[in-house]
């Protein structure tokens, strides 16, 4: 059984539903005037209108938390490691508790931990010893008893557990898992019109397991029509699930000579295109290639660009070579994918002559294509890269002109507007920076926009509009990396002019969320709340999250997003309190510090390892919030951290480099799982950082060297002269490398604000 394996971190990912993860500011409704709106203060709906009265299962409830509270280090060191010396302990704790319930706590978490070690004849004596003082625990001792006796071949006694789960516990976040696991079992009791029973009154809304195990029912009682088309629908619509495999398998074992729907073509095409949007490439291409040769020649053009997207993706490019020469011309939608995609495998070679052949021709067939968009895209960040500005700002105006409403536009039209200053075109810079400002008030690209536009004006010896755009950009974009910039030129500026209004700077949007955040308090009166915190001091967090969230839907307010941050704090996992605080708070750096709760600040800002960080710093000459800054952005403090491309731990080393700075520290014996550890990453990353930047002589430089390699910081410092580095990094080619700088210098002022003096 696949069902409750595996749980343990899977519902961690559930909490970060909490609204959106973007760091920029969501468009707002236009207001008049330069100034940010005073905040409002908004204080939410109280976690609950009314007290509940205290019942005696909160009693017992609070009183096995407070009880419990030793056993949380134990209980914390069985999961991660499962060694005999913890289970040791964590079982001692429950014998000397063994009539408390938190005694029944500690030999859940025993079971737990031996289920997730597949041994569940232990699993079974430990969760059998719980059952007696579980309590509220109860639905959650029974469930995953049952899944041991289940997996333990014992099935009377797993039904026996499972067939009044629902009434026992009405209110249980496992009815639905129990129910599944209860037909499970009837079904390998030979009960399988009874599992099929269970199921079909329990088919919403739709999972995988639910489906599976009712086709398997179906099949089980001889009924190959109905187990087909359950099966059936189970393997084309979640093509993704694990159960689908298993879902062919058991429509391969259906009985031959029984005569079954065919497949149909829309089905089997809904899987394909389910697999190409999950990234399963070579499933999908395997899926469209037999679609192909079974198509009318109508649609047969459709799919066989769908096939040659496959390929290309699953980077089969010689495969869809060949794809995209077998299309014959069709629709003109059609002909501009294809060469769309032709252009693709062009770059694929590093053949800019062809790709950009291939873009000529859909300028002529395809002027409003939006394969046409993206080309001119591509296009223009081709020649920025050679470099070629001129033929650069060609090919991004030509977007903007023809698709200014497109998603592309804003960018292309910023990079015009750019290009144009780095080419010393002063005046034209001058008058796009404002077209940007007034085109599209709410675009990411306008804080640089205010900001290079004010260093104009200052450059000319306008003081007063150069004072008017940094007002208006530190005011808007508080903490935004050219908001911290502003303050530092308006430090500079002589304050000896009046006040002057420019128009245009009402075109942006005060920021919507320019409030003061109350906290409201976490409903204690809850029993959801009330279990959430004894399944966390029984390090059970996955359960206790999926608790806090229930409670959340009967208590309104603010004070999941908090809970849930503490939650996975206390644990350690401080990427995770970041993702959730980042969607509770999106447009945290437009505000003022006061406006949220120090809570919010401290989950986004944290300051883990401190003690190390501070001290490997301050030895190589680095500013500690600078390093907190690089590590947020690096591995968000998780020390596990691993990247695509294999760099290690909280600084993100390459295992090669930590091998050459351990040699440099004279760190002995050094061997690369030890990047894992967070005061040797910290040792061995600060040091490399120290060489970058003083290989480089700028923090900026530095940053982008770590990003994308000292070479190409090397290319980037030999095109010309900046003004300064504030230029340089908003001149880097690459996307990712020039956000990844603003970002880390961004968030090293905000931690600075935060907490003073390192």
């Amino acid at each position: 059984m696949q069902f409750h394996r595996n749980t343990i971190f899977v519902l961690l990912l559930a909490v970060l539903s909490v609204g959106s993860s973007a760091d920029q500011t969501p468009a707002a409704p236009p207001a008049s005037g330069n100034t940010r709106p005073a905040p409002r203060k908004i204080h939410q709906p109280a976690a609950s209108s009314r007290r509940r009265r205290s019942s005696p299962r909160l009693r017992r409830l609070h009183q096995a938390f407070v009880a419990s509270a030793s056993l949380k280090p134990m209980a914390r060191q069985l999961l991660a490691d499962r060694t005999p010396v913890a289970y040791a302990g964590v079982e001692a704790y429950a014998r000397r508790h063994a009539r408390e319930d938190a005694g029944a706590l500690a030999w859940l978490v025993a079971g737990y931990a031996h289920i997730l070690d597949h041994d569940y004849g232990k699993a079974i004596d430990s969760l059998s010893r719980a059952k007696s003082q579980a309590g509220d625990l109860g639905d959650y001792v029974s469930y995953y008893l049952a899944s041991s006796y289940f997996d333990n071949s014992r099935i009377p006694e797993a039904s026996a557990l499972l067939s009044d789960f629902g009434h026992s516990y009405p209110d249980s976040l496992l009815v639905r898992d129990a129910q599944v696991l209860y037909a499970n079992a009837l079904l390998a009791d030979g009960q399988a019109q009874a599992a099929a029973d269970q199921l079909e009154k329990n088919r919403q809304p739709t999972r995988a397991d639910v489906e599976l195990t009712l086709g398997r029912a179906y099949a089980a009682l001889g009924d190959p029509v109905k187990a087909s088309a359950v099966l059936r629908n189970l393997y084309f619509t979640m093509p993704l699930s694990g159960e689908a495999v298993q879902a062919d398998l058991e429509l391969k074992k259906l009985p031959a000579a029984v005569q079954l729907p065919a497949q149909t073509f829309a089905e089997r095409k809904t899987r394909a295109d389910l697999l190409l949007k999950g990234k399963r490439y070579d499933d999908a291409a395997d899926v469209y290639r037999a679609l192909v040769d079974d198509a009318d020649p109508s649609v047969r053009p459709a799919l066989q660009l769908a096939l040659a997207s496959a390929q290309l993706r699953g980077g089969h490019d010689k495969d869809a070579k060949r794809t995209l020469d077998s299309i014959p011309d069709s629709s003109p939608e059609l002909n501009a994918e294809r060469l769309f995609d032709r252009g693709e495998l062009a770059r694929s070679a590093d053949d800019d002559e062809g790709f950009l052949a291939i873009l000529g021709q859909l300028r002529q067939t395809a002027p409003a294509s939006q394969w046409l968009e993206q080309d001119l895209l591509v296009a223009g960040n081709i020649y920025l890269l050679k470099p070629d500005p001129d033929h650069a700002i060609d090919c991004y105006r030509e977007l903007q002109q023809r698709f200014p409403n497109a998603n592309r536009a804003s960018y292309a039209h910023w990079k015009v507007a750019w290009l144009s200053l780095r080419m010393g075109r002063n005046d034209e810079a001058k008058e796009e920076f404002e077209q940007q400002i007034a085109l599209y008030p709410t675009s990411a690209e306008v804080p640089a926009a205010l900001y290079w536009r004010a260093r104009l004006a200052e450059e000319e010896s306008e003081s007063a509009k150069a004072r008017a755009y940094y007002e208006k950009l530190s005011g808007r974009y508080r903490n935004y990396y050219y908001g911290y910039l502003a303050r530092q030129r308006l430090a500079k500026l002589s304050d000896d002019t009046d006040p002057v209004q420019y128009a245009l700077l009402d075109h942006i949007p005060p920021i919507s969320s320019s409030v003061s955040v109350t906290p409201d308090p976490l409903p204690t009166d809850d029993l959801r709340v009330q279990k959430a915190q004894l399944l966390e001091n029984g390090a059970l967090l996955d359960f206790a999250v999926r608790e806090l969230q229930a409670a959340a839907k009967d208590n309104p307010g603010n004070w999941l997003p908090t809970e849930s941050a503490r939650l996975y704090q206390d644990v350690g996992r401080y990427d995770m309190a970041l993702e959730v605080m980042k969607r509770a708070a999106p447009n945290y750096f437009a505000v003022d510090l006061p406006n949220l709760p120090r809570s919010y600040w401290e989950a986004l800002f944290p300051k883990p390892y401190w003690i190390d960080l501070r001290r490997f710093s301050s030895s190589t000459g680095l500013d500690p919030y600078l390093v907190a800054s690089l590590i947020r952005q690096e591995s968000a403090f998780n020390p596990n951290a691993v990247s695509r491309k294999d760099a290690v731990g909280l600084m993100q080393l390459l295992p090669k480099t930590g091998k050459l700075v351990a040699k440099q520290v004279k760190l002995r014996h050094f061997v690369a799982t030890e990047l894992f550890t967070p005061a040797v990453n910290l040792e061995l990353g600060t040091r490399y950082f120290r060489d970058t930047v003083d290989k480089f002589g700028a923090f900026e430089y530095a940053l982008a060297a770590y990003n994308a390699g000292d070479d190409r910081v090397k290319d980037w410092l030999a095109q010309g002269k900046y003004r300064d580095p504030q230029e340089f990094v908003e001149s880097i080619p690459f996307t990712e490398t020039r956000e990844y700088v603003q970002a880390i210098l961004r968030n090293a002022n905000v931690y600075r604000q935060l907490y003073g003096a390192p």
